[in-house]
């Protein structure tokens, strides 16, 4: 017998085997950055998804072994067990935030290395003619908690106004503004510097809507003539990292953007049920029965 089949008792044994080696077929695939865990769901519910030829149904069990498939087309599993990484790439001016493009512009991934495994998921986009910092990572599920909009997770640019802000645009900015998918605003507005008739602002934001800071810039009736991003959560962009180069981030940076996402426990939580969050939620809902019994009760 097995050193680890003598000494590990059997529920022990069926739970290490679940958890390590079988994940829920969701989670591994949101894992390997193919999808949120929902909307993979509603893959499986389609039966658009196999497993080893067969149909996938909810609550399905896979491993990276497994010949998984979406429309007929092979989904790569990533890998179970390995530690995740986390690349920072100084996005230049003239790429798009794409694997590939239509129209043959390069894209952010042509210049990137290798994933020590699985591949390489960016969190966030910038538009064409942004730079700054893109972050990516192996761990899909991270990369999709990171962008959801309740992590609310602080993003800070460099804004070159073609011109001086007059203190109403600013306190406008500030106040919020109604875009055409809703009001918006910064968290923070600060002048850097002003160059002729041109003026650099640090702005913060925590939403990633598609070209956010551009379309406030233009609802107070300024425009942006250059735009950098310089961090993402807890992760700066450092200054000797040019423009279209790229930097492997220690592991604790995957820690502490996982603690900027809401936590190891909501990873953990991402592989429950529907149905166990939604009695999680109605218990939390639930006024309490707990009742405390007075001092002396009960007592003679």
């Amino acid at each position: 017998m097995a050193l680890g089949a003598a000494i590990v008792p059997r529920a022990c044994r069926r739970w290490l085997r679940t958890d390590l080696l079988v994940l829920r077929l969701q989670k591994l695939l949101a894992g390997a950055g193919h999808g949120s865990r929902r909307c993979i769901e509603d893959w499986i519910r389609a039966g658009r998804v196999t497993v080893n030829g067969k149909p996938a149904r909810l609550g399905d069990r896979a491993q990276p072994g497994d010949d998984i498939r979406l429309d007929g087309k092979p989904l790569a599993a990533g890998a179970v067990g390995q530690a995740h990484a986390v690349l920072l790439y100084n996005k230049p001016v003239g790429e798009v935030t794409t694997r590939a493009d239509p129209e043959g512009r390069p894209t952010v991934f042509d210049h990137l290395p290798p994933p020590p495994h699985g591949r390489w998921i960016v969190v966030g986009r910038l538009d064409f003619m942004t730079s700054g910092l893109l972050l990516f990572t192996t761990d899909g599920a991270l990369a999709h908690r990171l962008m959801h909009p309740s992590a609310e997770i602080e993003r800070e640019y460099l804004v070159r106004s073609r011109d001086l802000l007059s203190p109403a645009q600013l306190r406008q900015l500030h106040a919020g503004v109604t875009l055409a998918d809703g009001d918006a605003r910064f968290d923070s507005v600060t002048q850097a510097r002003i160059e002729g008739t041109h003026a650099w602002y640090r702005v913060i934001l925590r939403e990633g809507r598609n070209r956010e800071v551009r379309r406030l810039w233009q609802a107070i009736g300024s425009d942006v003539s250059r735009l950098l991003r310089i961090r993402y959560g807890p992760v700066p962009l450092p200054r000797e990292l040019g423009a279209g180069a790229w930097q492997l981030l220690p592991p604790a940076i995957h820690e502490q953007l996982t603690l900027a996402a809401g936590g190891p426990n909501e990873a953990r939580r991402d592989d429950e049920p529907a149905v166990w969050r939604a009695a999680r939620e109605r218990r939390r809902a639930a006024p309490s029965r707990t009742t405390r019994r007075p001092a002396g009760a009960g007592k003679p």
